[in-house]
């Protein structure tokens, strides 16, 4: 009730700020409608008169950071804490509002990306490059009643480019420390009824020891891969248009042991191949009154992992996983007066094998998942209702068949509350969300528990945004609490049972300031609290694994003339608990905070030839994301942008 109390407040405050005339308001009304996003309504909406949480990594940004991956992207947002296991090519994962990395859900292009052959059906974000991308939406809380499965903490939804105009071609090359290089050619275009964009890249580096360097290790694991990312178009008529999807990744890496003492391998490999693919064709009838989306989809993850006996490890093992996923969705938009109403089915069949053998002299130890299959059915409405321009609200409530527990049920409701004369957003949401059982946990022999239930959220926010200095500037602060029940652990035997309980809650506070087109800086905050709530576990009401506290991040994109640009972005991530997973029982250790700088300069030589550098980790630190795990130290990156 504080905080509700301190919102109330908050809000009679502002509306008591002198009025604007009205052409002022229209005009400031008109700026803020222009800015639409996509994922929070599964249609375009203006970011304005939605509720939900939300935030964009737009293309200036993605092309003036220079960053080479998604994950780099993502570590600047609030809400969003992060973990990699080690260099290029090693597990990296996110974790949005406390909740585990296999609770938010990964889009590309509308194919879901989770790994049907992983355990907890995470998505490793390693591999994912900024190729061909032109926007990362941030969507925080559970969105199951749109999203289905996994989406208990949130969705990040990655847009492909679309090719536009004339034939146009780039090229990108680049290399520094660790022996690294990255080449990438894309060509794009249209005409009157066919886009393209399509890109090419290729990426290697010999990069550090993925165990941690203070532990003795030396031995460094090299990464490298192709990836494919590609989006084509074509304009059958006015009113029904198609386009077909491709992401390709095939990669390799060498991996470390554990981390901690003796963790070199150099035996250690991994293989990865995967492919995702989507056809979805949009038609639109009754003068737009009737829009409908389709779409056919499939995944393709294989995994491989190889390690023989080497200096500390008298062992060898060979593993394989291989994950595919075939979903068909449609969505039908019907526009009445003020209502636009969404009803949508989707139905998605999951399939995966794995054989994971090691061995040594003396013991063997196996364990093969046989091929297995899992459909889930589920049927959605939402009625998105615009009240004289003042409210904006979705409501929304799904339902979902799965072959083997049953049916789920999810809702979520998000008004908006606009006050146009202050330029002010107030904000509240109440959702649900649910995570089915992998095929690994409900069908490994040895693992595996059929009786598994799904794991269940309830999450709510309400927050204020307030635009000042003629929308140039946007302050917000939003409070965040979510419940997770029936979370996935394990018994004596380690089955897999429905055992654990979490709370998260806390607050995120996020400032931007535009200067033209001349500047832009982002400060956000984030505070989290993220406590065990199994009265059975013996760590009952202690934090969470690797999510920090306290979470700050600012950074600045900076158009110094029509010759030179700068982005730079400076981070401090607060303490973590982890684990000492090497050690059985294992042991909770402390990870000591750490700020992380970055920067990166693009100097236009020529209209068409951009050369560019990057610095990061300007002050050298010293730190760990997982515990055991080494982190890149200062690395200086040189390259080239060729466009004609």
């Amino acid at each position: 009730m504080k905080i509700l109390t301190y919102f109330f407040l908050v809000s009679c405050c502002i509306f008591n700020l002198s009025a604007q005339d009205n052409s002022k308001t229209d005009s400031v009304k008109t700026y803020l409608l222009k800015e639409i996003v996509v994922s929070a309504t599964k249609t375009n909406a203006p970011k304005f008169t939605v509720a939900s949480s939300i935030s964009i990594i737009d293309s200036s940004e993605i092309a003036n950071s220079n960053k080479t991956t998604v994950m780099e992207l993502l570590q600047n947002q609030y809400g969003v804490s992060f973990t990699s296991q080690g260099g290029r090519g090693n597990l990296s994962q996110i974790y949005i509002r406390g909740g585990n990395p296999g609770h938010t859900l990964i889009q590309i292009d509308g194919i879901e990306m989770n790994m049907p052959n992983d355990p907890n059906n995470i998505f490793d974000f390693t591999d994912l490059s900024t190729d061909n991308i032109e926007r990362v939406e941030i969507l925080r809380g559970p969105q199951s009643t749109l999203y289905g499965a996994d989406a208990l903490s949130g969705v990040i939804n990655i847009i492909s480019k679309k090719g536009n105009g004339k034939p146009k071609f780039s090229f990108l090359t680049e290399g520094g420390t660790y022996n690294s290089y990255k080449g990438m050619m894309n060509i794009s275009g249209s005409n009157n009824s066919f886009n393209y964009s399509v890109s090419l890249s290729r990426e290697k580096t010999n990069g550090f020891s993925s165990a941690d360097l203070k532990f003795g290790n030396t031995e460094k694991d090299a990464s490298a891969r192709y990836n494919i990312n590609s989006r084509l178009g074509l304009s059958v008529s006015k009113n029904f248009s198609l386009n077909l999807f491709t992401l390709f990744t095939k990669a390799e890496t060498n991996f470390d042991q554990f981390g901690g003492n003796f963790g070199d391998d150099p035996t250690y490999i991994y293989n990865l191949e995967q492919g995702a693919y989507k056809l979805e064709g949009d038609l639109s009838l009754l003068d737009g009154l009737w829009s409908q989306e389709f779409g056919v989809s499939f995944i393709k993850n294989l995994r491989k992992y190889k390690f023989d006996p080497s200096s500390f490890n008298p062992a060898s093992s060979r593993s394989l996983y291989d994950g595919r996923k075939i979903k068909i969705e449609w969505q039908n938009n019907f526009q009445f007066t003020n209502n636009l109403f969404t009803l949508g089915m989707e139905t998605e069949q999951e399939m995966a094998n794995s054989d994971y053998l090691w061995y040594n002299n003396s013991f063997a130890f196996s364990s093969i998942l046989p091929e297995s299959k899992m459909r889930t059915t589920g049927i959605y409405l939402q009625d998105q209702i615009n009240f004289e321009n003042k409210i904006y609200a979705s409501v929304g409530i799904r339902y979902d068949n799965h072959e083997k527990f049953g049916s789920v049920v999810t809702y979520r409701i998000a008004p908006a509350f606009i006050f146009w004369k202050t330029s002010t957003k107030i904000k509240f949401t109440y959702g649900t969300g649910f995570k089915a059982p992998s095929l690994f946990n409900l069908f490994d022999p040895t693992f595996g528990n059929q009786n598994l239930k799904p794991e269940k959220s309830k999450g709510w926010d309400i927050g204020i945004e307030q635009y000042l200095l003629n929308s140039d500037l946007l302050v917000g602060v939003t409070y965040f609490s979510n419940t997770f029940d029936n979370l996935f652990g394990t018994d004596s035997h380690f089955k897999t049972i429905n055992i654990g309980k979490a709370e998260t809650n806390g607050a995120e506070f996020y400032l931007t300031y535009r200067y033209g087109n001349k500047l832009k800086l982002n400060l956000n905050y984030t505070y989290t609290n993220a406590k065990n709530k199994d009265v059975n576990s013996p760590e009952f009401e202690m934090e969470l694994l690797r999510r920090p506290q306290h979470k700050a991040t600012l950074s600045a994109d900076y158009k110094l003339n029509s010759i030179f640009n700068i982005y730079s972005d400076i981070s401090y991530i607060d303490i973590r608990i982890d684990k000492n997973f090497s050690l059985f029982p294992s042991q909770r250790v402390l990870l000591g905070s750490y700020i992380l700088a970055n920067l990166s300069v693009n100097v236009k030589v020529f209209s068409n030839l951009i050369i560019f550098g990057k610095l990061n980790n300007i002050f050298n630190s010293d730190y760990e994301e997982v515990f055991g795990y080494g982190t890149a130290k200062r690395a200086v990156y040189f390259g080239l942008k060729f466009n004609l």
